[in-house]
Protein backbone atom coordinates (compact mmCIF):
# COMPACT_ATOMS: atom_id res chain seq x y z
CA UNK A 1 0.00 0.00 0.00
CA UNK A 2 1.09 3.56 -0.69
CA UNK A 3 0.57 6.69 1.39
CA UNK A 4 -0.05 10.09 -0.18
CA UNK A 5 0.16 13.22 1.99
CA UNK A 6 -1.11 16.54 0.64
CA UNK A 7 -0.10 19.58 2.71
CA UNK A 8 -2.77 22.13 1.78
CA UNK A 9 -3.27 25.74 2.75
CA UNK A 10 -5.72 25.12 5.57
CA UNK A 11 -5.67 21.34 6.01
CA UNK A 12 -3.53 18.27 5.45
CA UNK A 13 -5.03 15.28 3.66
CA UNK A 14 -3.76 11.71 3.85
CA UNK A 15 -4.78 8.89 1.50
CA UNK A 16 -3.84 5.21 1.44
CA UNK A 17 -3.92 3.37 -1.89
CA UNK A 18 -3.53 -0.34 -2.52
CA UNK A 19 -1.54 -1.86 -5.38
CA UNK A 20 -4.71 -2.29 -7.45
CA UNK A 21 -5.38 1.45 -7.30
CA UNK A 22 -8.23 1.24 -4.78
CA UNK A 23 -8.43 3.90 -2.06
CA UNK A 24 -8.27 2.16 1.33
CA UNK A 25 -8.62 5.19 3.58
CA UNK A 26 -8.63 8.99 3.65
CA UNK A 27 -8.52 11.59 6.40
CA UNK A 28 -7.77 15.26 6.92
CA UNK A 29 -6.73 17.58 9.72
CA UNK A 30 -7.14 21.35 9.71
CA UNK A 31 -4.90 24.15 10.95
CA UNK A 32 -5.17 27.94 11.05
CA UNK A 33 -3.77 30.63 8.78
CA UNK A 34 -2.62 33.70 10.69
CA UNK A 35 -2.48 37.31 9.47
CA UNK A 36 -0.11 39.14 11.85
CA UNK A 37 -0.33 42.22 9.62
CA UNK A 38 -2.75 43.23 6.85
CA UNK A 39 -1.84 41.42 3.64
CA UNK A 40 0.30 38.82 5.42
CA UNK A 41 -0.51 35.09 5.51
CA UNK A 42 1.45 32.62 7.65
CA UNK A 43 1.20 29.15 9.14
CA UNK A 44 3.10 27.42 11.90
CA UNK A 45 4.83 24.38 10.36
CA UNK A 46 4.50 22.59 13.69
CA UNK A 47 0.74 22.66 13.09
CA UNK A 48 1.39 20.88 9.78
CA UNK A 49 3.47 18.28 11.60
CA UNK A 50 0.75 17.66 14.18
CA UNK A 51 -1.85 17.39 11.41
CA UNK A 52 0.29 14.84 9.55
CA UNK A 53 0.35 12.53 12.55
CA UNK A 54 -3.39 12.85 13.10
CA UNK A 55 -4.47 12.42 9.46
CA UNK A 56 -2.09 9.59 8.56
CA UNK A 57 -3.04 7.52 11.59
CA UNK A 58 -6.72 7.94 10.80
CA UNK A 59 -6.35 7.23 7.06
CA UNK A 60 -4.12 4.18 7.55
CA UNK A 61 -6.20 2.63 10.32
CA UNK A 62 -5.26 -1.04 10.63
CA UNK A 63 -3.13 -0.86 7.45
CA UNK A 64 -0.27 1.20 8.88
CA UNK A 65 2.14 -1.73 8.84
CA UNK A 66 1.31 -2.48 5.17
CA UNK A 67 2.38 0.89 3.77
CA UNK A 68 5.41 0.45 1.50
CA UNK A 69 6.24 4.00 0.32
CA UNK A 70 5.22 7.63 0.83
CA UNK A 71 4.57 10.42 -1.65
CA UNK A 72 4.10 14.12 -0.90
CA UNK A 73 2.22 16.98 -2.48
CA UNK A 74 1.58 20.45 -1.17
CA UNK A 75 0.62 24.06 -1.63
CA UNK A 76 2.96 25.89 -3.98
CA UNK A 77 5.09 29.03 -3.61
CA UNK A 78 5.47 29.30 0.18
CA UNK A 79 8.73 29.60 2.10
CA UNK A 80 9.81 27.78 5.26
CA UNK A 81 13.15 28.84 6.74
CA UNK A 82 14.57 26.06 8.89
CA UNK A 83 17.72 24.66 10.44
CA UNK A 84 19.36 21.53 9.05
CA UNK A 85 17.01 19.23 11.01
CA UNK A 86 13.81 20.99 9.92
CA UNK A 87 13.23 23.16 12.99
CA UNK A 88 11.42 26.27 11.67
CA UNK A 89 13.08 29.59 12.38
CA UNK A 90 9.85 31.55 11.92
CA UNK A 91 6.30 30.86 10.68
CA UNK A 92 5.95 29.79 7.06
CA UNK A 93 5.06 32.56 4.60
CA UNK A 94 2.28 31.32 2.30
CA UNK A 95 1.33 31.73 -1.36
CA UNK A 96 -1.43 34.26 -0.62
CA UNK A 97 0.92 36.59 1.29
CA UNK A 98 1.28 40.07 -0.23
CA UNK A 99 4.13 41.56 1.80
CA UNK A 100 6.73 41.39 -1.00
CA UNK A 101 5.12 43.94 -3.35
CA UNK A 102 8.16 46.23 -3.33
CA UNK A 103 10.50 43.29 -4.02
CA UNK A 104 8.74 42.67 -7.35
CA UNK A 105 10.59 45.75 -8.62
CA UNK A 106 13.83 43.73 -8.55
CA UNK A 107 12.29 41.27 -11.02
CA UNK A 108 11.11 44.10 -13.27
CA UNK A 109 14.72 45.30 -13.55
CA UNK A 110 16.06 41.92 -14.72
CA UNK A 111 17.15 41.20 -18.26
CA UNK A 112 14.11 40.35 -20.44
CA UNK A 113 15.52 36.98 -21.53
CA UNK A 114 16.19 36.01 -17.93
CA UNK A 115 12.62 36.89 -16.94
CA UNK A 116 11.30 34.88 -19.90
CA UNK A 117 13.22 31.78 -18.81
CA UNK A 118 11.38 31.84 -15.48
CA UNK A 119 8.22 30.94 -17.42
CA UNK A 120 6.01 32.91 -15.06
CA UNK A 121 5.01 36.50 -14.38
CA UNK A 122 6.38 37.69 -11.00
CA UNK A 123 3.80 37.73 -8.22
CA UNK A 124 3.79 38.19 -4.47
CA UNK A 125 3.58 34.96 -2.52
CA UNK A 126 6.08 33.22 -4.78
CA UNK A 127 9.30 32.13 -3.11
CA UNK A 128 11.67 34.47 -4.95
CA UNK A 129 10.05 37.78 -3.92
CA UNK A 130 9.40 36.38 -0.43
CA UNK A 131 13.08 35.50 0.02
CA UNK A 132 14.03 39.00 -1.12
CA UNK A 133 11.69 40.38 1.56
CA UNK A 134 13.23 38.12 4.20
CA UNK A 135 16.71 39.18 3.15
CA UNK A 136 15.72 42.85 3.35
CA UNK A 137 13.59 42.73 6.50
CA UNK A 138 14.63 39.69 8.60
CA UNK A 139 18.32 39.52 7.87
CA UNK A 140 19.15 37.38 10.91
CA UNK A 141 16.63 34.67 9.94
CA UNK A 142 17.77 34.81 6.32
CA UNK A 143 21.42 34.34 7.25
CA UNK A 144 20.73 31.73 9.93
CA UNK A 145 18.59 29.47 7.72
CA UNK A 146 20.17 26.23 6.57
CA UNK A 147 17.26 25.56 4.22
CA UNK A 148 14.61 27.65 2.44
CA UNK A 149 11.97 25.12 1.45
CA UNK A 150 8.58 24.78 -0.17
CA UNK A 151 5.94 23.55 2.31
CA UNK A 152 5.86 19.89 1.23
CA UNK A 153 9.66 19.83 1.06
CA UNK A 154 9.85 21.05 4.65
CA UNK A 155 7.60 18.13 5.59
CA UNK A 156 9.96 15.77 3.75
CA UNK A 157 12.89 17.15 5.78
CA UNK A 158 11.03 16.41 9.01
CA UNK A 159 10.15 12.92 7.78
CA UNK A 160 13.58 11.89 6.50
CA UNK A 161 16.16 14.40 7.82
CA UNK A 162 17.11 14.93 4.16
CA UNK A 163 16.33 18.02 2.07
CA UNK A 164 15.13 17.72 -1.52
CA UNK A 165 12.73 19.33 -3.95
CA UNK A 166 11.50 18.45 -7.44
CA UNK A 167 10.76 20.37 -10.64
CA UNK A 168 6.99 20.84 -10.36
CA UNK A 169 7.37 22.80 -7.11
CA UNK A 170 10.70 24.41 -7.98
CA UNK A 171 9.30 25.77 -11.26
CA UNK A 172 6.82 27.86 -9.24
CA UNK A 173 9.41 29.69 -7.16
CA UNK A 174 10.59 32.34 -9.66
CA UNK A 175 14.05 30.91 -8.94
CA UNK A 176 14.00 28.13 -11.56
CA UNK A 177 15.12 28.24 -15.18
CA UNK A 178 12.46 26.47 -17.26
CA UNK A 179 14.86 26.05 -20.19
CA UNK A 180 17.59 24.25 -18.20
CA UNK A 181 15.36 22.45 -15.65
CA UNK A 182 17.43 23.63 -12.71
CA UNK A 183 17.81 26.49 -10.27
CA UNK A 184 18.49 29.72 -12.16
CA UNK A 185 21.99 30.45 -10.88
CA UNK A 186 22.41 33.59 -12.98
CA UNK A 187 19.14 34.97 -11.61
CA UNK A 188 20.19 34.24 -8.04
CA UNK A 189 23.42 36.12 -8.71
CA UNK A 190 21.55 39.04 -10.24
CA UNK A 191 19.18 39.27 -7.27
CA UNK A 192 21.92 38.60 -4.69
CA UNK A 193 20.04 35.60 -3.28
CA UNK A 194 21.59 32.48 -1.78
CA UNK A 195 21.81 29.24 -3.77
CA UNK A 196 23.16 27.13 -0.91
CA UNK A 197 19.86 26.96 1.01
CA UNK A 198 17.81 25.75 -1.97
CA UNK A 199 17.30 21.99 -1.83
CA UNK A 200 18.81 19.54 -4.34
CA UNK A 201 16.36 18.61 -7.11
CA UNK A 202 15.05 15.08 -7.72
CA UNK A 203 12.38 13.81 -10.10
CA UNK A 204 8.85 13.34 -8.76
CA UNK A 205 9.11 9.52 -8.64
CA UNK A 206 12.70 9.43 -7.40
CA UNK A 207 13.32 8.23 -3.85
CA UNK A 208 14.60 11.25 -1.94
CA UNK A 209 14.98 9.83 1.58
CA UNK A 210 13.73 7.21 4.01
CA UNK A 211 11.45 7.66 6.98
CA UNK A 212 13.22 8.09 10.31
CA UNK A 213 12.16 6.02 13.33
CA UNK A 214 10.89 9.14 15.13
CA UNK A 215 8.80 10.22 12.14
CA UNK A 216 7.47 6.67 11.67
CA UNK A 217 6.33 6.65 15.29
CA UNK A 218 4.62 10.01 14.77
CA UNK A 219 2.72 8.74 11.71
CA UNK A 220 2.01 5.25 13.03
CA UNK A 221 3.80 3.42 10.19
CA UNK A 222 7.01 1.38 9.78
CA UNK A 223 10.38 3.18 9.75
CA UNK A 224 12.74 3.27 6.75
CA UNK A 225 9.93 3.60 4.19
CA UNK A 226 11.09 5.29 0.97
CA UNK A 227 9.80 8.83 0.45
CA UNK A 228 9.65 9.95 -3.20
CA UNK A 229 10.06 13.44 -4.63
CA UNK A 230 6.32 13.97 -5.00
CA UNK A 231 4.81 17.01 -6.70
CA UNK A 232 3.17 20.37 -6.22
CA UNK A 233 -0.52 19.98 -5.41
CA UNK A 234 -1.74 21.05 -8.85
CA UNK A 235 0.70 18.76 -10.66
CA UNK A 236 -0.24 15.85 -8.39
CA UNK A 237 -3.95 16.47 -8.99
CA UNK A 238 -3.40 16.55 -12.75
CA UNK A 239 -1.59 13.20 -12.60
CA UNK A 240 -4.39 11.66 -10.53
CA UNK A 241 -6.91 12.94 -13.07
CA UNK A 242 -4.99 11.40 -15.97
CA UNK A 243 -3.85 14.77 -17.33
CA UNK A 244 -0.32 14.50 -18.74
CA UNK A 245 -1.13 14.80 -22.46
CA UNK A 246 -2.70 17.87 -24.14
CA UNK A 247 -6.46 17.97 -24.58
CA UNK A 248 -8.45 17.77 -21.35
CA UNK A 249 -8.33 20.77 -19.01
CA UNK A 250 -8.74 20.45 -15.24
CA UNK A 251 -10.36 22.93 -12.88
CA UNK A 252 -9.42 22.59 -9.22
CA UNK A 253 -11.24 24.67 -6.64
CA UNK A 254 -9.71 24.80 -3.19
CA UNK A 255 -8.53 27.88 -1.32
CA UNK A 256 -7.69 29.27 -4.74
CA UNK A 257 -8.78 28.05 -8.17
CA UNK A 258 -6.55 26.71 -10.93
CA UNK A 259 -7.31 25.86 -14.52
CA UNK A 260 -4.63 23.46 -15.78
CA UNK A 261 -3.87 22.54 -19.39
CA UNK A 262 -1.21 19.84 -20.00
CA UNK A 263 1.54 20.59 -22.51
CA UNK A 264 3.96 18.24 -24.29
CA UNK A 265 6.38 21.08 -25.00
CA UNK A 266 7.62 24.14 -23.13
CA UNK A 267 5.39 27.07 -24.13
CA UNK A 268 5.68 30.30 -22.15
CA UNK A 269 2.74 32.74 -22.31
CA UNK A 270 4.03 35.91 -24.04
CA UNK A 271 1.17 37.96 -22.54
CA UNK A 272 2.30 37.16 -18.98
CA UNK A 273 -1.26 36.43 -17.80
CA UNK A 274 -0.88 32.68 -17.17
CA UNK A 275 1.73 30.36 -15.72
CA UNK A 276 3.91 27.56 -17.07
CA UNK A 277 5.14 24.87 -14.67
CA UNK A 278 6.80 21.48 -14.88
CA UNK A 279 4.47 18.49 -14.57
CA UNK A 280 5.00 15.44 -12.36
CA UNK A 281 6.74 13.58 -15.20
CA UNK A 282 9.89 14.24 -17.24
CA UNK A 283 9.46 16.29 -20.44
CA UNK A 284 5.95 17.35 -19.54
CA UNK A 285 4.63 20.78 -18.55
CA UNK A 286 1.32 22.45 -17.87
CA UNK A 287 -0.07 25.91 -18.48
CA UNK A 288 -2.16 27.30 -15.66
CA UNK A 289 -4.50 30.16 -14.91
CA UNK A 290 -4.32 30.82 -11.16
CA UNK A 291 -7.04 32.68 -9.29
CA UNK A 292 -6.15 33.37 -5.65
CA UNK A 293 -9.65 33.79 -4.25
CA UNK A 294 -12.01 30.85 -4.53
CA UNK A 295 -12.66 28.74 -1.43
CA UNK A 296 -10.81 31.23 0.73
CA UNK A 297 -13.20 34.00 -0.35
CA UNK A 298 -16.28 31.81 0.06
CA UNK A 299 -15.13 30.71 3.53
CA UNK A 300 -14.68 34.37 4.50
CA UNK A 301 -18.18 35.17 3.23
CA UNK A 302 -19.62 32.17 5.07
CA UNK A 303 -17.97 33.18 8.36
CA UNK A 304 -18.78 36.90 8.08
CA UNK A 305 -22.45 36.23 7.31
CA UNK A 306 -22.71 33.53 9.98
CA UNK A 307 -23.96 30.55 7.98
CA UNK A 308 -23.02 26.91 7.67
CA UNK A 309 -22.10 25.55 4.26
CA UNK A 310 -25.50 23.89 4.00
CA UNK A 311 -27.19 27.21 4.79
CA UNK A 312 -24.95 29.02 2.32
CA UNK A 313 -26.00 26.78 -0.55
CA UNK A 314 -29.67 26.71 0.49
CA UNK A 315 -30.01 30.50 0.77
CA UNK A 316 -27.85 31.28 -2.26
CA UNK A 317 -29.77 28.98 -4.56
CA UNK A 318 -33.12 30.35 -3.39
CA UNK A 319 -32.11 33.52 -5.28
CA UNK A 320 -32.39 33.75 -9.07
CA UNK A 321 -29.25 33.73 -11.25
CA UNK A 322 -27.67 37.17 -11.42
CA UNK A 323 -28.47 37.93 -7.75
CA UNK A 324 -30.81 40.76 -8.86
CA UNK A 325 -27.93 42.92 -10.06
CA UNK A 326 -25.54 42.32 -7.14
CA UNK A 327 -21.92 41.64 -8.15
CA UNK A 328 -19.18 40.26 -5.90
CA UNK A 329 -15.49 40.84 -6.61
CA UNK A 330 -13.63 38.09 -4.72
CA UNK A 331 -10.18 39.75 -4.66
CA UNK A 332 -9.66 39.52 -0.89
CA UNK A 333 -5.95 38.64 -1.21
CA UNK A 334 -5.15 40.47 -4.45
CA UNK A 335 -5.33 38.50 -7.68
CA UNK A 336 -3.13 36.68 -10.14
CA UNK A 337 -4.70 35.67 -13.48
CA UNK A 338 -5.46 37.83 -15.37
CA UNK A 339 -4.38 40.97 -13.49
CA UNK A 340 -1.36 40.04 -11.37
CA UNK A 341 -2.29 42.81 -8.96
CA UNK A 342 -1.51 42.23 -5.30
CA UNK A 343 -3.40 45.43 -4.41
CA UNK A 344 -6.73 44.30 -5.92
CA UNK A 345 -9.54 44.33 -3.38
CA UNK A 346 -12.93 42.66 -3.02
CA UNK A 347 -16.39 44.22 -2.89
CA UNK A 348 -20.11 43.68 -3.20
CA UNK A 349 -21.32 46.19 -5.77
CA UNK A 350 -24.89 47.19 -6.53
CA UNK A 351 -26.43 46.73 -3.08
CA UNK A 352 -30.07 47.76 -2.64
CA UNK A 353 -32.49 47.69 0.28
CA UNK A 354 -34.25 44.71 -1.22
CA UNK A 355 -31.14 42.53 -1.17
CA UNK A 356 -31.01 39.81 1.49
CA UNK A 357 -28.29 37.60 2.91
CA UNK A 358 -29.20 35.10 0.20
CA UNK A 359 -28.35 37.68 -2.47
CA UNK A 360 -24.96 38.30 -0.87
CA UNK A 361 -24.28 34.55 -0.83
CA UNK A 362 -25.48 34.01 -4.39
CA UNK A 363 -23.34 36.90 -5.64
CA UNK A 364 -20.30 35.46 -3.85
CA UNK A 365 -20.67 32.09 -5.59
CA UNK A 366 -21.21 33.81 -8.92
CA UNK A 367 -18.21 36.12 -8.40
CA UNK A 368 -15.89 33.17 -7.84
CA UNK A 369 -17.33 31.46 -10.93
CA UNK A 370 -16.81 34.64 -12.97
CA UNK A 371 -13.17 34.77 -11.83
CA UNK A 372 -12.73 31.16 -12.96
CA UNK A 373 -14.26 31.92 -16.36
CA UNK A 374 -11.89 34.86 -16.78
CA UNK A 375 -8.97 32.55 -16.04
CA UNK A 376 -10.26 29.95 -18.50
CA UNK A 377 -10.52 32.59 -21.20
CA UNK A 378 -6.97 33.83 -20.50
CA UNK A 379 -5.68 30.29 -20.84
CA UNK A 380 -7.63 29.68 -24.06
CA UNK A 381 -6.09 32.85 -25.52
CA UNK A 382 -2.63 31.24 -25.34
CA UNK A 383 -3.72 28.62 -27.87
CA UNK A 384 -3.69 25.51 -25.65
CA UNK A 385 -6.04 22.73 -26.80
CA UNK A 386 -9.14 22.30 -24.64
CA UNK A 387 -11.21 19.25 -25.51
CA UNK A 388 -13.11 18.98 -22.21
CA UNK A 389 -13.30 20.61 -18.77
CA UNK A 390 -12.86 18.39 -15.71
CA UNK A 391 -13.50 19.29 -12.08
CA UNK A 392 -11.25 18.20 -9.23
CA UNK A 393 -11.12 19.03 -5.54
CA UNK A 394 -13.51 19.20 -2.62
CA UNK A 395 -14.65 22.76 -3.38
CA UNK A 396 -16.52 21.60 -6.50
CA UNK A 397 -18.74 18.76 -5.35
CA UNK A 398 -22.12 20.32 -4.48
CA UNK A 399 -24.54 19.55 -7.30
CA UNK A 400 -25.95 23.10 -7.45
CA UNK A 401 -22.48 24.63 -7.39
CA UNK A 402 -21.43 22.39 -10.28
CA UNK A 403 -24.46 23.48 -12.26
CA UNK A 404 -23.66 27.15 -11.64
CA UNK A 405 -20.11 26.56 -12.88
CA UNK A 406 -21.34 24.81 -16.04
CA UNK A 407 -23.79 27.64 -16.71
CA UNK A 408 -21.16 30.36 -16.24
CA UNK A 409 -18.45 28.53 -18.23
CA UNK A 410 -21.03 27.57 -20.89
CA UNK A 411 -19.35 24.17 -21.07
CA UNK A 412 -20.20 20.63 -19.95
CA UNK A 413 -18.35 19.66 -16.78
CA UNK A 414 -16.91 16.26 -15.95
CA UNK A 415 -15.65 15.31 -12.49
CA UNK A 416 -12.99 13.06 -11.00
CA UNK A 417 -14.23 10.54 -8.41
CA UNK A 418 -12.41 11.71 -5.26
CA UNK A 419 -12.01 14.96 -3.39
CA UNK A 420 -8.42 14.21 -2.31
CA UNK A 421 -6.94 14.30 -5.82
CA UNK A 422 -3.57 15.79 -4.82
CA UNK A 423 -3.10 13.18 -2.08
CA UNK A 424 -4.08 10.51 -4.61
CA UNK A 425 -1.48 11.82 -7.04
CA UNK A 426 1.14 11.73 -4.29
CA UNK A 427 0.26 8.10 -3.47
CA UNK A 428 0.49 7.15 -7.16
CA UNK A 429 3.96 8.71 -7.38
CA UNK A 430 4.96 6.70 -4.30
CA UNK A 431 3.82 3.54 -6.09
CA UNK A 432 5.88 4.37 -9.18
CA UNK A 433 8.94 5.10 -7.03
CA UNK A 434 8.48 1.79 -5.24
CA UNK A 435 8.18 -0.07 -8.55
CA UNK A 436 4.51 -1.04 -8.48
CA UNK A 437 3.91 0.82 -11.75
CA UNK A 438 6.48 1.57 -14.47
CA UNK A 439 6.18 5.35 -14.82
CA UNK A 440 3.97 8.38 -14.30
CA UNK A 441 2.62 8.19 -17.86
CA UNK A 442 1.31 4.68 -17.23
CA UNK A 443 -0.31 5.80 -13.96
CA UNK A 444 -2.02 8.73 -15.70
CA UNK A 445 -3.38 6.35 -18.36
CA UNK A 446 -4.91 4.20 -15.62
CA UNK A 447 -6.89 7.09 -14.09
CA UNK A 448 -10.62 6.50 -13.72
CA UNK A 449 -12.68 8.08 -16.46
CA UNK A 450 -14.36 11.30 -15.30
CA UNK A 451 -18.14 11.38 -15.29
CA UNK A 452 -20.39 14.06 -16.75
CA UNK A 453 -21.88 15.99 -13.82
CA UNK A 454 -23.38 19.14 -15.34
CA UNK A 455 -24.26 20.64 -18.71
CA UNK A 456 -25.09 24.29 -19.40
CA UNK A 457 -28.75 25.04 -18.81
CA UNK A 458 -31.17 27.94 -19.30
CA UNK A 459 -29.36 30.02 -16.66
CA UNK A 460 -26.37 30.45 -18.99
CA UNK A 461 -28.18 33.29 -20.75
CA UNK A 462 -28.84 35.00 -17.41
CA UNK A 463 -25.12 35.12 -16.58
CA UNK A 464 -23.81 36.78 -19.73
CA UNK A 465 -24.69 40.37 -18.79
CA UNK A 466 -23.58 40.02 -15.13
CA UNK A 467 -20.30 38.50 -16.30
CA UNK A 468 -19.76 41.41 -18.69
CA UNK A 469 -20.39 43.86 -15.83
CA UNK A 470 -18.05 41.87 -13.55
CA UNK A 471 -15.24 42.25 -16.11
CA UNK A 472 -15.75 46.02 -16.28
CA UNK A 473 -15.51 46.58 -12.51
CA UNK A 474 -11.86 45.72 -11.83
CA UNK A 475 -10.31 48.85 -13.36
CA UNK A 476 -12.54 51.49 -11.73
CA UNK A 477 -12.32 49.78 -8.34
CA UNK A 478 -8.53 49.52 -8.66
CA UNK A 479 -8.31 53.18 -9.64
CA UNK A 480 -10.50 54.25 -6.71
CA UNK A 481 -8.24 52.41 -4.25
CA UNK A 482 -4.95 53.55 -5.80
Amino acid sequence: MFLGIDLGTSSLKALVLDVDGAIVGTASAAYPITTPQPGWAESDPEDWWAAAGQAVRQAAGVHGAEIAAIGLSGQMHGVVLSDDAGQPLRPAILWLDNRARRQLEAYAELDADLRRRLGNPPATGMAGPTLLWLRDNERAHYRQAHWALQPKDWLRLRLTREAASEPSDASGTLLYDMTTDYWAKDLLDALDLRLDFLAPLRESVEISGVLTPAAADHLGVRPNLPVVGGAADTAAAALAGGLLEPGPVQLAIGSGAQVVAPRDRLAIDPTGRTHCFRAAAPDRWYAMAAMQNAGIALEWVRAILGVTWDELYAEAFSVAPGAEGLIFLPYLTGERTPYFDSTARGAWIGLRLGHTRGHLLRAALEGVAFAVRQGLEALAATGVPMTELRLAGGGSFDRRWRQLLADVMEQPLLATPTTAVSALGAALLAGVGFGAWPDAQRVAALAASPQLVATPGPASDAYREPYWRYRQLYLPIAAALA
